[in-house]
């Protein structure tokens, strides 16, 4: 009973937006698809396993890690994660923004011996394997984090980069592109040389600098002299071009 209060207590916070009632919308469906989300509500809703897109494939270790510790996806695409647990602890994979997986992450830490089973989520206990599946339907960089205690804290977290689907607005990325002009393609290195406008999201002013690419594939696209609108990122501490389109 004790575990089941402490339960109902952290979706209730999780769902509700701080110090607001949990019950003030109006649309009574937006509400229940917050519900059904828990706290990956900014990311998108779970996922339909009849309409999935692709699997990927998620390791999960006692070094504190998961590999991949970057994911992309495109807007819209509905991902079956299948989790796999290679060490000798239970790990977990949760979905959320950074703020939502960090509050969650100091309730664990209060309650230790809390389950939960959101749909966002996917626990596993050693040497075996679960899966996860959700839909993504806002573009954006996300997280997902282990929130076993302490597992969080050891630095077991990974982003989900979600780019916009082909022929919508670059606004809708949910980040300002930003102008550049390419300077050198690296593509032995994987790298490409940009001289850039400033890059808001990054704090990153008007300069030149190298930067990696998302895909590989991206610098086949790319040329000295182009002209490109991008959006870059700071992925596994590496400044990185997430998406481009050429500038107009």
């Amino acid at each position: 009973m004790k575990r089941t209060i402490i339960a109902s207590v952290l979706a209730a916070v999780l769902v509700s937006p701080a110090g607001a009632p949990a019950h003030r919308d109006e649309n009574h469906g937006k509400r229940e698809d917050r519900a059904a989300a828990g706290h990956a509500e900014t990311l998108g809703r779970p996922g339909d396993p009849g309409k999935v897109t692709r699997n990927v494939e998620v390791e999960m270790n006692d070094a504190m890690r998961f590999s991949p510790e970057s994911i992309r996806v495109k807007r819209g695409e509905t991902i079956r994660f299948i989790v796999r647990n290679t060490g000798k602890l239970k790990h977990e994979m949760v979905l959320g923004t950074i703020e939502e997986l960090k509050e969650h992450a100091e309730l664990m830490r209060k309650f230790p011996e809390m389950e939960h089973a959101d749909p966002n989520q996917a626990s596993v206990e050693p040497g075996k394997t679960g899966e996860l599946i959700w839909q993504f339907t806002d573009a954006g960089t996300f997280d997902y984090a282990c929130l076993v205690p302490g597992h969080f804290e050891a630095g077991m977290v990974g982003k989900v980069h979600v780019g916009r689907t082909a022929g919508t607005d670059p606004a809708d990325s949910g980040q300002a592109m930003t102008e550049g002009l390419v300077k050198k393609v690296d593509k032995s290195a994987g790298k490409v040389t940009l001289s850039h406008e400033p890059i808001e999201n990054l704090g990153m002013p008007k300069m030149t600098m190298i930067f990696r690419v998302m895909d590989p594939e991206m610098l086949n696209r790319l040329k000295e002299g182009d002209r490109i609108r991008f959006i870059a990122d700071k992925v596994n501490g590496a400044f990185t071009v997430m998406e481009f389109e050429p500038a107009e």
